[in-house]
């Protein structure tokens, strides 16, 4: 190639006609070797299924599906459940695939081919395309019609399982909870019996019991104040009739002669008020000394007396009781059996009020302890609350299980559905022939090209006057045209309508390779 030579779109152009045949011979041979290969490659057959996921027909608000998993996420689980080698497997033997390789390579390999030539391409959110490629246009069909019967059945059979063990699971969620309800209501049950009245619940009960209970201390308060009062009047009005009366001379001697007012008499009546001063004064006081004096000398004079009785052989005489003293005795007795009532009553309500005390102590006790019950109660009872909560929700959950359960095992909730069925493919799907053929068109092409492209720049010479010029910087002086004789113009003539035969010899077998393999049955 001169140096700094341009070429000009004429000077490509002349180029290329006078190496035609170096365009031409390559794009002949890469069109044939083109469309030879085309018709040796075995044809590919693609068949394709469009399956859309179908919603449940039970509206949500009614029942809710307990598989709620985007059909891209559960596609995959399906794909790899589908594309397992035991699934693909027993397809390769139903369907007899691969029959003439089966002999030469293992099944493994066979499975894994297989599982490269089946698509799944998701289109839009609720449906997917399924294909399959084979080079039998009937077996291709069949395949991805069985492809799409497992991704049905199998989507149908995963969500029954599925809702079955989430129904498994939430009826053994809920039977323990429901043990643990129990146990802790047992628990409740036996605090509330071990602190009855101790509970906060009982706080207005108790103080009302108090409130009772303090009326029923006062009434009997008040009921012993006037017990009292009566019995000091009682115990006032026998003293003044325990006194002695005064000496009246007896009109009624006994048998023996004695008179009436003996030292016995005198004995009792002094013993008598001795009784009397001791409930008003205490017993060191100067008039109890002195009616004990008094005791003691009737006391002497009593016993002389008998002393004096036996000496003369005579025995004690009865006492001779007047009219006067025996009303007086009479009641005497009637006021002592009054206070003896009444001491008996004033014992009586000292045991009650003990016993109201007793009762008033252990309800105040009761009150005290409440602060620390409502404590434990409130965790109890806070254990209690969270359990029953998880409880209701568990039976709420296992109940939209079961119906969901239900929906799917009449297979009305969602599921796939194919909307365009598989086809017996009528066009290979691959390889393009066409394509191959341009392509080798192509090839020969730029080959050709390329092969002018060095020849080009592997000539050095000068093909005008500027060349000469521009690069000798020499001026031409004449031009001595090429002088061709008959001979090679003859030749020439043959070289180019050798070139246009076989172009057009070329272009024939390309044609007839392609209409050979359109006309294929």
């Amino acid at each position: 190639m001169l140096p700094g030579k341009k070429y000009t779109p004429e000077d490509l152009v002349r180029i290329a006609l006078r190496r035609a045949w170096l365009i031409i011979i390559p794009l002949i041979v890469g069109t044939a070797t083109a469309a030879i290969v085309s018709t040796r490659l075995p044809a590919w057959y693609r068949s394709e299924t469009l399956i859309m996921l179908m919603p449940q027909r039970v509206p949500d608000s009614y029942v809710k599906a307990t598989i709620t998993e985007k059909m891209e996420d559960r596609l995959a689980t399906l794909e790899d459940q589908i594309l397992s080698r035991s699934r693909l497997e027993r397809i390769i033997l139903d369907l007899d695939l691969y029959a003439r390789v089966r002999r030469l390579q293992p099944l493994e390999k066979l499975v894994e081919r297989m599982r490269k030539e089946i698509t799944i391409k998701v289109e839009g959110k609720e449906s997917f395309r399924l294909s399959y490629i084979s080079q039998d246009p009937q077996t291709v069909q069949k395949a991805t019609q069985r492809l799409a019967s497992l991704f049905i059945e199998e989507n149908l059979r995963d969500r029954e399982k599925q809702a079955e063990d989430t129904n498994d699971f939430l009826d053994s969620q809920l039977q323990d909870a429901r043990r643990r309800l129990l146990d802790h209501e047992k628990k409740l049950e036996e605090y509330r019996r071990q602190y009855s009245g101790q509970l906060p619940s009982q706080g207005a009960s108790n103080l009302q019991a108090i409130q009772n209970l303090q009326m029923q201390l006062q009434a009997l308060g008040e009921a012993t104040d006037r017990a009292s009062e009566r019995q000091s009047l009682l115990e006032r009005q026998l003293a003044d009739l325990q006194l002695p009366a005064p000496p009246t001379p007896s009109t009624a001697p006994s048998a023996e002669g004695t008179p009436a007012d003996s030292a016995p008499l005198e004995l009792d009546a002094a013993r008598a008020r001795l009784q009397v001063l001791l409930t008003r004064v205490k017993p060191n006081h100067p008039d109890v000394e002195i009616m004990q004096r008094t005791i003691r000398s009737l006391e002497a004079k009593q016993q002389q007396e008998l002393k004096e009785a036996s000496a003369a052989g005579r025995k004690p005489t009865d006492k001779v009781v007047s009219p006067a003293e025996a009303i007086r005795q009479k009641r005497s007795r009637e006021l002592q059996a009054e206070l003896d009532v009444l001491e008996q009553e004033r014992r009586d309500k000292q045991q009650q009020e003990k016993r109201l005390r007793e009762r008033v102590s252990e309800y105040q006790s009761k009150l005290d302890a409440m602060p620390s019950r409502e404590s434990e109660l409130v965790e109890l009872t806070r254990d209690y609350r969270t359990l029953q909560t998880t409880y209701e929700g568990l039976l709420v959950k296992r109940e939209d299980a079961k119906l969901a359960a239900n929906l799917e095992r009449r297979n009305i909730g969602e599921q796939f559905k194919v909307l365009d069925p598989a086809r017996v493919p009528e066009q290979p799907y691959s390889p393009n022939r066409i394509v191959i053929v341009a392509g080798g068109a192509v090839g020969g092409l730029v080959i050709g090209l390329l092969i002018i492209g060095v020849i080009e720049y592997r000539d050095s010479s000068f093909t005008c006057e500027d060349e000469v010029v521009r690069l000798c910087q020499l001026p031409v002086l004449a031009l001595v045209p090429i002088m061709i004789s008959a001979e090679e113009r003859g030749r020439s003539r043959k070289r180019r309508l050798a070139a246009i035969a076989a172009t057009v010899v070329g272009l024939v077998a390309s044609a007839a390779a392609v209409a050979a393999w359109r006309l294929r049955p």
